[in-house]
């Protein structure tokens, strides 16, 4: 078997990662969020990222283009509908699912989405 290559991997904690502002699918940088990307062959923000939302933030209002999947790490994110997502909630967000959401306490998770989610 090959050895892994120093430049075939990369490793990240996800407490110290060099995270970078977050921008939306229109271009608009969102206050108090912040992301890690490593697989450069999605769009950024698609794939799988890690995910930082500063206390008292919230997500651009959105409609998912395709299903939505992230593990909560730390905090707690509440969507506008009043559901509490907890550290160690995995959660699916069909195809469709229109929502934002926000943090009182901050909170970082770890997401996966195909694509870009469409602005509302």
């Amino acid at each position: 078997m090959k050895k892994i290559a120093a430049t075939e991997r990369i490793v990240a904690n996800y407490k110290t990662a060099p995270y970078r502002n977050y921008v939306d699918a229109d271009g608009r940088a969102i206050p108090g969020q912040s992301f890690v990307q490593f697989d450069d062959t999605f769009p950024e923000g698609a794939g799988f990222t890690l995910y930082r939302m500063a206390p008292g933030s919230s997500s651009q209002p959105h409609e998912h283009t395709c299903h939505e999947q992230f593990f909560v790490i730390e905090g707690e994110v509440t969507d506008n509908d009043g559901y509490v997502y907890r550290a160690g909630d995995f959660v699916l967000l069909k195809t469709g699912t229109q929502h934002f959401s926000t943090t009182g306490t901050g909170a970082t998770l770890v997401v996966f989405v195909r694509e870009l989610e469409r602005n509302l």
